[in-house]
């Protein structure tokens, strides 16, 4: 475990394994990177995993606003990729692992994308199911937009959390969801309407490394239209469902989508 500094700001970064293969794990927004460790257990024989804090998140140093979230998001990752990694993200952090394998492609061996949050993908392949999504998530967006973030956090977990009803949360952790709503306010240019150009033509078309797409079969049905986006214009991407699971995934089926990490690092290998 480390704390780095980065543009003046400190990047906490945790590691996991000691497996031949190195890799780089990106978690989802209100999260922090002890939430990868079941996956990491499930791996450590493999890869020896390193796991930055995104901005404002675990101990890392708060987003000031002063510069894209997304942004500082992928230059923080990327500084962790050294020469080369096998690049795991999910949720928010999908999205930065999809960057990264457009910006820095020779240090991308894999690319694993865990219900990457790129809402604006959807519209490519099932305008309907974009649409519904933006509608359900309105009253969302109006209390981000309001500054109400109380509300915000209650109505977002509701979608996107792990399945525990606001109400089951303890009072600690409705508190620091609530603060961490304004990262959640910053990254909808990016996803909603695709503002650093993720979707510009040519771009994931371009991605050349062994890349799978893993979502849970009970995710919303706004993530499916994503991966059909996402693996129709990535060369070669599978699209995996994970029995039984939702947007956390990773988190709560850490062995399936650990078999799935080990196939696509075979390849990787041939």
């Amino acid at each position: 475990m480390r704390d780095d500094q980065r543009g003046g700001a400190s990047v906490y970064v945790r590691g996991f394994g000691s497996g031949p293969n190195r890799a780089l794990l990106l978690h989802c927004a209100l999260a922090h990177s002890k939430v990868w460790a079941p996956l990491a257990a499930e791996l450590s024989d493999q890869l020896t995993m390193v796991a930055p804090d995104m901005p404002g998140h675990g101990r890392s140093a708060a987003f000031d606003g002063t510069h894209d979230l997304h942004d500082e998001a992928t230059g923080n990752a990327a500084a962790n990729l050294d020469t080369g990694a096998h690049v795991i993200g999910h949720s928010f952090g999908a999205t930065v692992a999809l960057r990264l394998a457009m910006e820095c492609p020779a240090k991308v061996q894999s690319l694993t994308l865990i219900e990457p949050v790129l809402f604006a993908a959807a519209a490519e392949s099932d305008s309907e199911a974009f649409a519904t999504y933006v509608a359900a998530s309105q009253g969302f967006g109006n209390a981000l937009r309001e500054g109400d973030w109380a509300v915000a956090a209650a109505k977002f977990i509701s979608i996107w959390g792990d399945g525990r009803p606001w109400e089951a949360l303890s009072e600690k952790e409705r508190n620091l969801f609530a603060q961490q709503m304004p990262f959640i306010l910053e990254t909808e240019p990016c996803l909603l309407e695709d503002a650093n150009r993720l979707l510009a033509a040519g771009r994931l078309e371009g991605i050349t490394c062994p890349t799978q797409l893993i979502r849970g079969a009970n995710s919303e049905p706004v993530i499916a239209a994503i991966h059909a986006t996402l693996a129709s214009r990535i060369p070669n991407a599978k699209d995996i469902v994970i029995s039984g699971a939702g947007h956390m995934v990773p988190i709560t089926h850490p062995e399936p989508v650990a078999e799935q990490i080990r196939s696509l690092l075979q390849l990787a290998a041939a």
